[in-house]
């Protein structure tokens, strides 16, 4: 009997821990759902009904006249295939060279490792700053050219140690010593054995490079000056920039234009960040399965 009372407790206490759990959880979802919820609905309203406030669950005055004005901004279609470009020839280096990196350091057999991971490490601590990177990308003649926004950031060291700590952890030492006795060389493991089991960390660090390509702005605004070259994202910082300034010199219009510019500006953002973000949420849902996966097992069990 005493034994069905302490089981029935422990049900009662899993029940009210289920409970309050599920609360946290739905709070946790609309402090984090509502904003993007809010910033897609916001684009697709009447610039007056954000304005006013009137814009809370579902857009009201359906319109699309901010991404007719995003569209009519020419120079975005420059600004998309630079990106794109950038996007994709950047995360290719990016993944040969981290690749290149981590797995020689994952080797016990590899004798340098651990004086060049010491200098790998370091380089996360101290860098040589701005000007001196500038000074040396203008040198090598990089400045105002498609490689000016791939080479500088061509590898990331926390990437290098994820995959070097996935490559150490996940792929099993029978298979590498069984190839090996098959007479298979370095290159051999590398591409027939160890990249073919590594998809979870190598979706996950592609995930992190594309990402970081896709939003580049301030690579750009540090060493491109020809607008041909300039990535997606500085064409929409100049898009609302330029809004903000003619609504600055606004004193020729009446007072019904000025407030209709001022409630188009206010769309705009929200028109902007859906128009910047939507293709990598398009991409992400494909190596969803991966991702979690790989970041726990590249990351904890290091």
């Amino acid at each position: 009997m005493k034994e069905k009372h302490v089981k029935m407790k422990k049900s009662y206490n899993d029940k009210i821990f289920d409970i309050i759990n599920v609360l946290l959880m739905c709070i946790l979802v609309v402090i984090f759902v509502w904003p993007l919820w809010f910033i897609v609905i916001a684009s697709f309203s009447d610039p007056n009904e954000v304005w006013l406030g009137h814009v809370l669950l579902l857009p009201k005055g359906f319109t699309t006249i901010a991404y007719q004005a995003v569209a009519e901004y020419g120079d975005i279609w420059i600004g998309y295939r630079n990106t794109i470009l950038y996007t994709v020839v950047g995360t290719l280096i990016n993944m040969v060279l981290t690749i290149c990196a981590a797995y020689p350091l994952a080797r016990k057999d590899f004798m340098p490792r651990n004086i060049l991971m010491f200098f790998f490490m370091l380089t996360m601590y101290f860098s040589g700053g701005l000007i001196p990177t500038y000074l040396v990308v203008n040198n090598l003649h990089l400045t105002n050219t498609f490689w000016a926004m791939i080479i500088p950031g061509a590898i990331s060291i926390y990437n290098v140690i994820i995959t070097r700590t996935y490559f150490i952890n996940s792929i099993p030492k029978s298979l590498e010593e069984a190839a090996e006795l098959d007479g298979a060389n370095t290159f051999q493991l590398l591409i027939k054995v160890v990249l073919p089991l590594s998809k979870p960390i190598l979706a996950v660090i592609g995930l992190y490079y594309a990402v970081g390509h896709w939003n580049d702005f301030y690579t750009a605004l540090i060493y491109i000056n020809d607008k041909s070259l300039l990535p997606l994202q500085s064409f929409l910082r100049d898009l609302l920039m330029s809004n903000k300034m003619s609504m600055a010199n606004m004193q020729g219009l009446d007072a019904a234009a000025m407030e209709a510019k001022m409630q188009l500006a206010q769309t705009l953002k929200y028109s902007v960040i859906i128009v910047s973000t939507v293709p990598v949420l398009c991409i992400y849902p494909f190596i969803q399965k991966y991702f979690v996966k790989g970041v726990m097992i590249g990351s904890v069990k290091g």
